[in-house]
């Protein structure tokens, strides 16, 4: 069926339009997060759907949006008497910027009002106006973690709770939960994706013609707005109407046994963790067939709605692409469809033999690392000769928590102490604008002096304005975690830059875990390069790790230089967030005219601003220079090795020790 501009009019996009449908027909799905490049339309499509959705009936008068029919008993607004007349009006979608605050999303109390007055004065929230329609939230994957959590909880339980010093505020919360991002940008944790009902892939299409009729259209519509709705409104009615029928017919459709094994198979076979998916892929299978006009659930259901539910849920680290090898899945399908067809299938035997899977990659990296010797500690020639190809990193693991020192003020993350709207309360100031976190004790000791010139004569406390104190509260921010790499020659070791690759990944997975922005300088031969900006993704920065080639004399100079400038762009950019420089090298210099002069005039820089700092020594041999030591000491940060920065390091655990005791 042809639908409407723009809602298909951007090619590629067969199933986002069939999983905002299939939400649309069954809102317990769970909601759709649509992954993509930049400029693939991922807005216009999820704007589109509001256009398709049914007009809602509602109770006259009431800011939450109850249904007439079956209103809410527990509605602030309320009570509502059922079976009553209602209005109608169009299905709304509200926007959550990603620069929202917690009472923009779930409503304020008026605490003034409540201590004084004793009454519940509420300002429902964006969660409140979405209730029976569309949330929508545009790059998602920035929001900030205490939001997506709030929202996530509302989308789960279809209620929001708004409980502030004792006063509590409970009212329906049941929305269509759409989430768009650019993975380039960074990626949602795994448990938040989990909590999306379905996951799309969107690109843009390669074949000209079709993106000639892209641009067609947009320039048409943008030439006459109107016209081109009016030319598109009677295949806007027609989806209309059909999703109204999936609707009704939904009820009627049965999931058979039959099905729900094959269900349950393909999330085993898929080794996904928990047991959402299994319900997730239940509810669109069932949404599919209503959508189809069915009453009965097919294989075909069953295979469609694991390439929607199940792809974000196989990844078992910020690093893996989401994805789902379709003859796996096919070979899963008959394997529980039960049909007892004796036919072998041709995979040589042996159960868990996937089809299409890679074979082993240790020949592949076997023929690498035998075309070259792993001596390499000496210098090449001057001007990058004897370069290396790149080196596969070693094993992640945990590492041990780097932290900036002192009490700072930027985005909320998990790494370093700030002052955040989230965490422990460890004291009270006076407001400056509206009151958000009511320090309770503290306002009851600044009204309690005076109550008599106040003529108090009840039980209740005569509370103003000037009494009321705002908590103040510490909790953890992300910071610029800024790795300096050395990629010159002195570290060109295959078996030592395979570590020193291993220890930056296994940085970059506590960056990501912990909220953090990054950042990769590589300095080798005779200058430094900015590998990848600032940014909030994490596995960009894995992926141009991976890639980096080696060899050429030790610039320290000129890396560290580098990293100065990238600082003060970003602190132009961002001043709020505080950085942290992780320097990875042995501490040798021997690039461009006075190399260790110059580059201790380069980390006095450092030091002089204040910026955090921490060398991860990666000499070797039994004779050690200590030239990484040498170099924290003048950037004013610490020097740790490669085996002190593993979290469980008996060594680091000692160094800890003795700095504690120090």
């Amino acid at each position: 069926m042809t639908t409407p501009f723009p809602f298909t009019a951007v090619v590629g996009q067969d199933d986002l339009r069939l999983a905002l449908l299939l939400n649309a027909v069954s809102p317990s799905v769970g909601g759709v997060l649509v992954r993509g490049e930049k400029g693939t339309a991922k807005s216009t499509a999820v704007r589109a759907l509001t256009t398709l959705l049914p007009e809602v009936s509602v109770v006259p008068g009431c800011r939450f949006s109850c249904d007439p029919a079956s209103p809410d008993p527990g509605c602030p607004d309320g009570p509502h008497e059922g079976g009553g007349g209602g209005a109608s009006r169009p299905a709304r979608m509200v926007e959550l910027p990603v620069g929202a605050s917690e009472d923009r999303l779930v409503g304020a109390l008026d605490i003034e009002r409540a201590l004084a007055e004793g009454v519940k004065a509420f300002e429902p929230g964006l969660l409140a106006a979405a209730h029976r329609g569309i949330l929508y939230v545009d790059e998602v994957n920035l929001l900030h973690d205490h939001l997506v959590d709030l929202l996530l909880d509302a989308a789960a339980m279809g209620a929001s709770y708004v409980e502030r010093e004792g006063v509590s505020v409970r009212h329906a919360a049941r929305f269509l939960l759409v989430g768009t991002m650019n993975p380039e940008e960074g990626e949602l944790r795994p448990q938040l994706l989990d909590r999306f009902g379905l996951t799309v892939e969107v690109s843009a299409s390669r074949e000209p013609e079709k993106r000639v009729e892209v641009v067609r259209r947009r320039l048409a519509y943008d030439d006459d707005p109107a016209g081109f709705a009016a030319r598109w409104a009677d295949e806007e009615a027609a989806v209309r109407q059909r999703i109204v029928a999936a609707r009704e017919l939904l009820p009627s459709v049965r999931l058979g046994d039959g099905a729900l094994r094959q269900i349950a198979a393909t999330c085993a076979a898929f080794e996904v963790d928990g047991m959402r998916a299994d319900i997730v892929m239940a509810r669109t299978a069932t949404a599919l067939a209503a959508w189809a006009g069915r009453t009965e659930v097919l294989a075909e259901d069953v295979r469609q709605a694991a390439l929607l539910a199940l792809p974000h849920r196989r990844r078992r680290n910020p690093f893996d692409a989401p994805g789902l090898d379709e003859d796996k899945l096919d070979e899963t399908l008959e394997e529980s469809s039960g049909d007892d067809d004796p036919g072998p299938d041709g995979d040589g035997g042996g159960p868990g033999g996937g089809g299409g899977q890679p074979g082993p990659d240790e020949g592949p990296a076997g023929d690498v690392a035998g075309a070259r010797p792993e001596g390499g500690e000496g210098e090449p020639a001057p001007g990058g000769a004897g370069e290396q190809s790149p080196a596969p990193a070693a094993e992640p693991f945990r590492t041990k928590v780097l932290s900036v020192p002192g009490i700072g003020e930027g985005t909320a993350g998990r790494r370093s102490r700030a002052r955040t709207e989230h965490g422990r309360t460890t004291g009270a100031r006076r407001p400056q604008g509206a009151l958000t976190k009511l320090h309770l004790a503290a306002t009851v000791r600044a009204a309690a002096p005076h109550q008599r010139a106040r003529g108090r004569s009840g039980r209740g406390l005569v509370v103003r304005r000037d009494d009321l104190r705002q908590a103040t509260r510490e909790g953890r921010e992300g910071n610029l975690v800024l790795f300096v790499v050395d990629a010159s020659g002195s570290m060109a070791a295959r078996q030592r830059m395979g570590a020193v690759k291993g220890a930056v990944l296994s940085l970059l997975l506590d960056a990501y875990q912990r909220r953090d922005k990054v950042g990769l300088v590589t300095f080798r031969g005779s200058a430094a390069d900015v590998a990848l900006p600032p940014t909030s993704s994490v596995d960009a920065a894995a992926a141009r790790l991976e890639s980096l080639p080696t060899g050429g004399r030790t610039p320290l100079a000129a890396g560290l230089l580098k990293a100065h400038d990238v600082l003060r762009v970003e602190r132009l950019r961002d001043p709020a967030r505080r950085a942290l420089v992780v320097v990875v090298t042995d501490g040798r210099a021997t690039g461009g005219p006075e190399p260790v002069a110059l580059a201790s005039r380069a980390a006095r820089l450092f030091a002089a601003e204040g910026v955090a700092s921490v060398v991860v020594d990666c000499e070797s041999g039994p004779v050690r220079l200590g030239l990484a030591g040498r170099l924290a000491g003048e950037l004013g940060g610490t020097a740790v090795t490669l085996d002190e920065l593993r979290a469980d390091s008996i060594a680091g655990l000692v160094k800890d020790v003795q700095r504690r005791a120090a």
